[in-house]
């Protein structure tokens, strides 16, 4: 069963022991805001020869070697045995903040270039990547780089399902769980606080499209709604040239690239509650003028997020927003049911757990997730950014290991 190598929700506390002591790396380093895992092709080896730094993603709190280790090696494809069966050496980079500016992990994914190369034996290229946010922090730390006239001496990029051109995550959702904070949070219920504030972070203020900051009724347009700090991010990335420039650039999509959704229906109820506490609907994004949510606490006006010209994003093909394990698997639309339960004592209707979280034309760079006809059509290979890459056969889980999508980026490293 393929499995997610980045967790949105992070690792459970009690599985990262587990995780930790079954990752079999051969060293690491110590960096400044992160760590680097390091897993060499060979036994008695003690340098990397050939090596592929793979980048962790957003998620709360510091990366955990373990766990990146589980997501990629043990799940459909092995696929750090299969790298290093190949003769690459592995370099799992992981940030102390997973939430933190991606400029600033960007500096991390500098330092551990550097590193690369200085303890590199031999003068074989990188392979420099990462996965969802990480493919963004590696691709502004190359391009950097190369801004700056330094050496990076990488051959190849990679990123695996990365929102090169916005991420989303339903506009009713976000609300949502800014009015549960705003109502029901606060130091002793860290449960209501915890969405809220990963929305809130500033990689997600810059990789989200469209971003709310609080639960304020409002009317957003399409063309509207990016938060300062995406705007600042996206010029910092056109000052660098926006890609870097000697590299190959390789990236893989969780999502199909034939138009094909994921039947997730526009304009129709995906969750809703009623309790004492809290009455509230949240329904599907459509094109036309809508309410996307009402929240309803007794005692006060209701609360309404409409929205006019949006694409059908939620069924849109994409790799699909990531599920919470310690919440029963509630991704989006569920984790709002969840938090509405709690609140009312009471479980809510969740007609749709999940909606697509990276649409495949984000994370093949071929168009803006702004155009309802892009979303739905064929990819066209002439329109990406990128010089090669393969779509999912399914839309599947964001970031999900498989061995469609493995064997491909195999295949590319070893024509390399």
């Amino acid at each position: 069963m393929s499995k997610p190598v980045v967790n949105i929700w992070g690792t459970p506390e009690e599985a990262a022991p587990a995780a930790a002591q079954a990752a079999p790396w051969d060293t690491k380093w110590d960096l400044r805001d992160g760590t680097a895992w390091i897993f060499y092709s060979s036994s008695g080896q003690t340098a990397v020869k050939r090596p592929v730094i793979l980048a962790d993603g957003f998620a709360p709190g510091a990366s955990n070697g373990g766990a990146l280790y589980e997501g990629l090696e043990n799940g459909d494809y092995p696929f750090i045995s299969t790298l290093r069966e190949a003769g690459f050496d592995v370099v799992l980079l992981g940030f102390a903040d997973r939430t933190a500016s991606i400029l600033d992990n960007a500096d991390v994914a500098i330092e551990c270039i550097r590193r690369t190369i200085a303890e590199r034996e031999g003068e074989a290229p990188l392979t420099v990547g990462g996965f969802s946010m990480g493919g963004l922090v590696t691709r502004y730390a190359l391009a950097k780089m190369e801004r700056q006239r330094e050496r990076h001496e990488t051959a190849t990029y990679l990123s695996y399902d990365t929102p090169h051109r916005g991420a989303w995550l339903p506009l009713g959702v976000q609300a949502f769980a800014h009015y549960v904070k705003e109502h029901w949070g606060g130091p002793l219920t860290p449960l209501y606080n915890s969405f809220s504030n990963l929305v809130n972070s500033p990689a997600a203020r810059q990789m989200l499209r469209w971003h709310l900051e609080t639960a304020a009724g409002t009317t957003l347009d399409v063309a509207d709604g990016r938060h300062q700090e995406r705007i600042d991010f996206l010029e910092a990335l056109e000052r660098m040239g926006s890609w870097p420039q000697i590299p190959r650039l390789l990236g893989v999509a969780n999502g199909t690239g034939t138009g094909v959704g994921n039947d997730i229906p526009a304009s129709v109820t995906a969750m809703a509650s009623f309790g004492p506490e809290l009455i509230s609907q949240l329904d599907t994004q459509a094109g036309n003028m809508q309410t996307v949510a009402r929240m309803d606490k007794p005692g006060q006006d209701p609360t309404e997020i409409r929205t006019t010209g949006f694409p059908e994003l939620d069924g849109a093909p994409g790799g699909l927003f990531p599920e919470a394990p310690a919440l029963d698997d509630a991704a989006s639309f569920g984790i709002a049911a969840v938090l509405a339960g709690s609140v009312n004592r009471t479980e809510a209707e969740l007609t749709y757990n999940a909606s697509t979280f990276v649409p495949t034309i984000s994370a093949v760079a071929s168009a803006d997730i702004d155009d309802q006809s892009a979303l739905y059509a064929k990819i066209d290979p002439e329109r990406s950014d990128l010089h090669d890459f393969l779509c999912a056969t399914t839309n599947e889980g964001h970031t999900a290991m498989t061995r469609e999508l493995g064997e491909w980026i195999m295949t590319r490293l070893r024509e390399a």
